[in-house]
C-alpha cells in the first residue's frame, strides 16, 4: 500500500524535530534550510510576529533561545497530519526544555530547568515547509522565572502532559474515515458552543465532552478537569467578558488524524471585550482578534482531552498593554538597573 502524503509529511517534519532534539548550534541553520522553503511564511507568537523566512526563524527565534538555554531540547507529545481546504498540514505539540542560564526576551534566568509549551503547524508542498504558524507559551517561561506581571490564573499552572493514551505521535497508516469522524465530533461541539447566548442546555456540553475531560489552557489561564472545572474557570469568565466572540470559519484550518483533531488560525477568532473579569482586563469595548492553536483527542465519540494555546501577549498588545515593559519594571532589581 502506498504511504499517504500525510505520513510522508510527518516523516519530513521528523527531520526538523530531530534537529531540535540533539541541537548542534553550528548546524541548525543549515538543517532548517533543508526542510523550509527559502521564502517560507513564518508566523510566531508575539513579540516575534511575522519573521523573514527560515533565516529570520533562526536568527530571531532559535539563536537567541539557544543562547539563553544552551542545552535546549525539543520534546513532542503530539505529531499529526491532515488536509484542510486542499492544503496538507502537520501539527506538533510539546515542550522546549533546558536550563535557563541567560536572559531571553529580558526574562531573568533562573539557572533551573525551564519548560515552554509550543503548538506548531506546518503547511508542506513537495516535501518543503512553505508556511509555519506557531505559538510558544512565553508567559509560561515568565511564570517559571517569577516574572509574570499580570493577573494570576484562575486554574492551576503546571507542565502540561501529553495524551493519556500515549499515542499522540501518530505513526499508523492514515485512516481517512476515522479522521473525518473525529473532525465531525469536534465541529459539532464548536457549533454547539456558538449557541452560548441561548444558555447552558443549548450548548449540550455533556453530549460532546467526556465526564473526565481535561482542558489544558495556556499559562495565564491554567488547566481544568471535568466539565465543571472548564465552565467555572474558563468558559464562564470568557463568555461573560467576550459575549460576541466568533470564529473565522473561512480562515481557520482544521484537520484530523485518527483520534486527533487540530485547529489553527492566524487569527482564528474576533471579539469585543465588553464584560468584566477575563484576565483582569477592564471592559472598554476593545475589539480584538485572537490566535488560538488547538489539539483535541476524541475517545468513543467524546472529547477527552483538549490542548489550547492562546497568544495572550498579542491580546494585551492589541489593547495597548506592554507586558514585557511591565515585566521589566517588576524585575528591575534582578537586572541591576534600579535608579538611586
Amino acid at each position: 500500500m502506498t504511504e499517504s502524503i500525510h505520513n510522508q509529511n510527518k516523516d519530513r517534519i521528523g527531520v526538523f524535530r530531530r534537529a531540535l532534539y540533539d541541537i548542534n548550534p553550528g548546524q541548525l541553520r543549515g538543517q532548517l534550510r533543508e526542510i523550509f522553503a527559502p521564502d517560507c511564511l513564518v508566523q510566531l507568537a508575539n513579540p516575534f510576529e511575522t519573521l523573514d523566512g527560515v533565516d529570520g526563524l533562526y536568527e530571531e527565534a532559535y539563536a537567541p533561545l539557544l543562547a539563553a538555554v544552551p542545552d535546549l531540547e525539543r520534546r513532542d507529545f503530539i505529531v499529526m497530519a491532515g488536509a484542510s481546504e486542499g492544503a496538507n498540514w502537520v501539527g506538533c505539540g510539546g515542550h522546549y526544555m533546558g536550563v535557563f542560564e541567560k536572559p531571553w526576551l529580558d526574562i531573568p534566568p533562573t539557572q533551573h530547568l525551564m519548560a515552554m509549551r509550543y503548538h506548531e503547524f506546518f503547511r508542506l508542498e513537495a516535501g518543503q515547509v512553505v508556511e509555519m504558524q506557531a505559538l510558544w507559551d512565553i508567559p509560561q517561561v515568565m511564570m517559571l522565572a517569577g516574572a509574570w506581571p499580570m493577573t494570576p490564573s484562575l486554574a492551576p499552572e503546571w507542565v502540561v502532559p501529553g495524551p493519556a493514551t500515549e499515542d499522540g505521535i501518530v505513526t499508523a497508516a492514515y485512516d481517512e474515515a476515522q479522521s473525518q469522524a473525529s473532525v465531525d465530533w469536534v465541529t459539532a461541539m464548536l457549533q454547539a458552543l456558538e449557541r452560548s447566548p441561548e444558555g447552558l442546555a443549548a450548548m449540550q456540553i455533556d453530549r460532546h465532552w467526556h465526564s473526565k475531560m481535561m482542558w489544558y489552557g495556556p499559562a495565564g489561564i491554567g488547566s481544568m478537569r471535568r466539565i465543571s472545572g472548564f465552565r467555572n474557570w474558563h468558559q464562564i469568565p470568557f463568555l461573560k467578558a467576550l459575549p460576541d466572540r466568533s470564529v473565522f470559519k473561512d480562515k481557520g484550518i482544521m484537520f484530523g488524524d485518527g483520534d486527533y483533531v487540530a485547529f489553527t488560525g492566524w487569527p482564528g477568532m474576533s471579539m469585543t471585550i465588553s464584560g468584566d473579569g477575563w484576565l483582569g482586563i477592564a471592559p472598554a469595548n476593545q475589539k480584538i482578534t485572537m490566535r488560538s492553536l488547538d489539539f483535541w483527542r476524541c475517545e468513543k465519540g467524546l472529547i477527552r482531552e483538549n490542548w489550547v494555546l492562546v497568544d495572550l501577549l498579542h491580546v494585551f498588545a492589541q489593547i495597548g498593554v506592554d507586558v514585557f515593559e511591565r515585566m521589566r519594571e517588576l524585575t528591575i532589581a534582578r537586572h541591576g538597573r534600579m535608579q538611586v
